[in-house]
């Protein structure tokens, strides 16, 4: 049985004793932690800094074992997100001269497994949002500081407030105020990509669940998949590096696309990326962490891009922290001492976020930017 599918059947019991659970960060991990919490009968405070939960980037491949790790903990949202996308169906790798590497068909039901999703991060969102008390989001609030005893730990927020309970999880993301409480002093480490991504309409270029790569050369690299509904997600990645003052920004100072970069891009594709309106492409900079030596410091816990941020190269950003949102409600639910439980969570969590970490890091090395200044 996976691990997945016990988790499942841990959440259906009664609650031993329900907790006063904070979470930092209303992203997806955050949201869906915190709705499995408030099922289970925890008082559940999630936290947002900003004025309303917003889905950074535009589409996202959300791999097969993130649905099942959605499907084991909220089966109806699960199949609403399969009717806000498209399912992943063709994966092709073609040259920068528009010349098919390699076609790869998906097979999922031959592995009896749930389907690919080719997806726009909102979509995600949105539903995700569907199954949240909102009784539970606190919005415009800015995590200052963390302090914690033996009996309890403390957010104290921006607005001069300060919150109170038994557990508090980080789920803020890449740049975590949380993470430099359990593990000071790290820093995200710049994969050598700018990368800007962009949605546009599209029924002709991909379509049907097909998802295109232009295999990186000539310092560029490229993506585009269908999610559905007539529109396509575009990626343009473009190694550079950052300027002194860039350093550990999320996004570079000029934003704009080196017209001469585009320029080494097949027509076809490079026509689907001019077509967005400018006001709708985002730009940041391409990120991962080192492994964490723990995931936890007393009552303090750290899930999702928090704790293991990672190259985008195995697409399992979001999975992985949908799979620690079902993994840490299902040891809240054990009961035991708080130690006991976030011990647990970090045990099974630990190693296998290490190893999607370790293996990204390591295709980047091999295909990309890191292995040329590596040499």
């Amino acid at each position: 049985m996976t691990t997945h599918l016990l988790a499942t059947h841990r959440t259906q019991g009664t609650v031993p004793k329900a907790l006063r659970i904070g979470i930092v960060g209303a992203g997806t991990s955050g949201i869906y932690l915190a709705s499995l919490l408030k099922r289970q009968g925890h008082d559940v405070t999630l936290f947002e800094q900003s004025d309303q939960p917003k889905a950074e980037g535009c589409g996202i491949m959300l791999v097969s074992a993130g649905m099942q790790a959605l499907f084991a903990g909220n089966p109806k949202a699960c199949d609403a997100l399969m009717r806000a996308g498209a399912p992943a169906k063709s994966f092709e790798f073609r040259s920068m001269k528009d010349k098919v590497v390699n076609v790869h068909i998906a097979s999922y039901e031959d592995n009896n497994e749930l389907t690919g999703m080719l997806i726009h991060r909102g979509a995600i969102l949105d539903v995700l949002l569907d199954y949240l008390p909102q009784d539970c989001l606190r919005t415009n609030a800015k995590l200052q500081s963390v302090e914690q005893t033996d009996e309890h730990v403390t957010a104290h927020l921006g607005d001069g407030s300060t919150w109170q309970g038994d557990v508090l999880v980080g789920a803020d993301g890449i740049f975590s105020t949380v993470r430099d409480y359990v593990n000071a002093g790290v820093k995200p480490n710049y994969l050598g990509d700018i990368v800007w991504r962009g949605i546009v309409p599209d029924n002709e270029f991909c379509v049907d669940g097909n998802f295109k790569v232009y295999i990186r050369t000539q310092g560029i690299y490229a993506n585009f998949f269908d999610i559905g509904f007539g529109q396509t997600h575009w990626g343009f990645f473009i190694e550079k590096d950052q300027e002194p003052d860039e350093v550990g920004k999320g996004r570079p100072n000029d934003v704009s696309m080196p017209t001469q970069e585009l320029l080494k891009l097949p027509d076809v594709a490079r026509r689907v990326i001019e077509s967005t309106p400018p006001e709708d492409i985002k730009c940041r900079f391409s990120y991962d962490i080192d492994t964490l030596p723990t995931l936890r410091k007393g009552r303090v816990i750290l899930i999702g891009d928090a704790a293991h941020a990672k190259s985008p190269t195995r697409a399992r950003g979001m999975t992985a922290g949908l799979e620690d949102a079902l993994a840490l409600s299902s040891h809240l639910s054990v009961g035991g001492s708080v130690e006991q439980m976030l011990s647990a969570f970090e045990a099974e969590r630990l190693p296998i976020v290490h190893e999607y970490q370790r293996s990204s890091r390591e295709i980047s090395m091999k295909t990309g930017r890191l292995r040329k200044k590596a040499a």
